[in-house]
């Protein structure tokens, strides 16, 4: 089963001023901080069980774009997410846990 949420970073975030002066983008750490705070909470996990084991970054996030996250299961231990602005894959990535149901 495919899960969703939408990130939202609104163009104040603290984040921007130094990532990158003049020309801003969402940092990929932020990016996957916010899906491992999303998916640990829908799944009932501690943010600490879950680890990245890849992750690619395609396209620049922009302030005040909407990132469509979604994740599935696909393996007894892996979650694999992808990242979306209007439909255009932004990230991909891999999580793990050894806590996740078989």
């Amino acid at each position: 089963m495919v899960e969703e949420a939408l990130l939202t970073f609104p163009a104040d975030h603290p984040a921007f001023p130094g990532h990158f002066p003049g020309d801003p983008v969402v940092p990929g750490a932020l990016l996957l901080d916010r899906a491992l705070a999303l998916i640990s909470a829908a799944r009932g996990l501690s943010y600490e069980a879950l680890s990245v084991c890849q992750a690619k970054f395609l396209r620049p996030v922009r302030p005040g774009q909407d990132v469509t996250l979604r994740w599935q299961d696909s393996g007894p231990d892996r979650i694999d997410l992808r990242f979306l602005v209007a439909d255009h894959p932004v990230a991909v990535a891999t999580l793990s846990s050894g806590l996740l149901p078989p």
